[in-house]
């Protein structure tokens, strides 16, 4: 059992806060390969643009090229978290808020159960039930991955950024 207090609902809306920014960045990073890998298949006349003006068009008039760029996507993002989650407990944000996520018995999460977890958080809104289980503090995802993010003391934090090296 983990000796750290339970993170509240606002330490996990500004973590959460940090992280978007990252994952809005990745997000935009995907799209434009996703884009030019597209234009490459239109150079290659593999595909063809037809009536459509531009490339984000054709895409956005597909089915099949507009879900799988959803696709991708929802991939970046849960990867993103599931990444972090398995090597440290902490995302970027996480680390400057002094978050760590864990399993209910202290342990790190495998990937599987971040990947759970990550799809589980509803885009964060899965942490709405922390302003609820006032007790416990959890949100949906650690209801569901049997996981708790604990607020870590200056020092542990200290140790566990320090054992990234």
């Amino acid at each position: 059992m983990s000796e750290f207090p339970k993170a509240g609902f606002f330490r996990r809306l500004a973590s959460l806060i940090y992280d978007g920014l990252v994952v809005i960045a990745f997000a935009m990073l995907t799209t434009v390969l996703y884009l030019l890998i597209i234009q490459g298949f239109i150079s290659a006349d593999l595909l063809r643009l037809g009536a459509h003006p531009d490339v984000s068009a054709y895409i956005q008039a597909s089915p099949l090229l507009y879900g799988i760029r959803a696709t991708l996507l929802v991939l970046v993002s849960v990867l993103f978290f599931a990444y972090f989650w398995t090597k440290s407990g902490q995302t970027i944000g996480m680390r400057a808020w002094r978050l760590r996520v864990e399993t209910d018995s202290g342990k790190p999460l495998s990937w599987p159960v971040a990947m759970l977890r990550s799809l589980c958080a509803l885009c964060g809104l899965g942490n709405l039930l922390v302003l609820v289980d006032l007790k416990h503090k959890r949100a949906l995802q650690d209801l569901i991955c049997k996981t708790r993010v604990v607020v870590l003391s200056k020092e542990e934090n200290k140790k566990v950024y320090n054992s990234l090296d």
